[in-house]
């Protein structure tokens, strides 16, 4: 195997993920299971992706320029990944999140360069009004002309660097995949990805999920939850873009016993979100039956998440 390449900036180091085959937690008479390795991207996350694509479609239409601020609602993992860009690139960056989240998140925007300015969580939860109350605190800040507002819940540029992931599976995948699944907060990898196999793959299954007790797209009811970056209170508008998709309600503690079982048995550290993915990619594989390919992502890393309880 080649190194890579030298990059001339870390930021040409996003993407290119390995994907791996599960094994060991792989029951018996299934599909074969697949997971696209995000935590190789710079910030241990797939949101380095579209913190780039809105970042730089932006400055192609001049909307931002130098001296302006960088503003944004964010549990974290696409805060992290948009200072990173703000860093590389030379932006202050002003982010309006929650404690409700962890803290190796909030204190990893801290230290690329980001101001936090933090909404309290009585319960430590994410609850339905949590997130809109962070969106709504950072329309207002970028409404000033000095600041500019990724708006990642509603800006199409974000899906330009999910596409990427998408184009990978096409040429790591050349005979094809049965059924892709994803967990969706702004729904943007999923359509992002969805649009790419759309083209590819018109057969692909694409697969929608979201936790069991805040089950807005399966049950049109909201809920309190525990897993960060999903289940965001209100249907994401990117999602009207994946025509035909189907969506599952996974138990949040299935997801969660997931990330300990895929550390354990897999060597794989991965977060909740992504436990979640692995649950319902298990699932598809037992329908679907051997000779079948069902394909899912690890959005980030679980050393994000090793002061919470997630691996107690």
């Amino acid at each position: 195997m080649s190194p890579p390449a030298i990059a001339h900036s870390v930021l040409d180091t996003i993407g290119n993920t390995p994907v791996v085959q599960l094994k060991r937690i792989v029951p018996a008479g299934s599909a074969d299971v697949f997971i696209k390795l995000e935590s190789h991207n710079p910030t241990g996350c797939y949101k380095d992706r579209m913190a780039r694509s809105m970042i730089e479609q932006a400055e192609q239409r001049g909307v931002l320029k130098h001296g302006m601020t960088v503003v944004e609602a964010t549990a974290g993992s696409t805060g992290s990944s948009l200072a990173f860009v703000c860093a590389v690139k030379g932006y202050k960056f002003l982010v309006a999140s929650s404690d409700a989240f962890a803290t190796e998140k909030l204190r990893f925007m801290v230290a690329l360069g980001a101001t936090l300015s933090i909404t309290h969580s009585p319960s430590g939860k994410v609850t339905p009004d949590l997130i809109p109350s962070m969106i709504k605190q950072a329309e207002e800040i970028g409404a000033d002309p000095a600041y500019y507002y990724t708006n990642q819940f509603n800006n199409r540029d974000a899906l330009i660097g999910y596409e990427g992931i998408g184009t990978e599976l096409v040429e790591q995948f050349p005979t094809g995949i049965d059924a892709f699944c994803g967990a969706v907060g702004t729904a943007g990898m999923v359509t992002g990805v969805a649009r790419v196999l759309r083209d590819s793959m018109p057969s692909a299954r694409i697969v929608v999920l979201e936790p069991a007790s805040a089950p807005l797209i399966t049950q049109g009811r909201t809920g309190i939850h525990g897993v960060e970056g999903i289940a965001v209170g209100f249907v994401p508008p990117h999602l009207d873009l994946v025509p035909n998709h189907e969506a599952r309600a996974i138990e949040e503690e299935e997801a969660r016993e997931m990330c300990r079982r895929l550390a354990r048995e897999e060597g794989l550290l991965v977060g909740t979100s992504s436990g979640l993915n692995v649950v319902a990619a298990l699932q598809l594989a037992k329908e679907l039956g051997p000779g079948k390919t069902v394909v899912t992502v690890a959005v980030d890393t679980g050393l994000k998440y090793l002061n919470g309880t997630l691996f107690e």
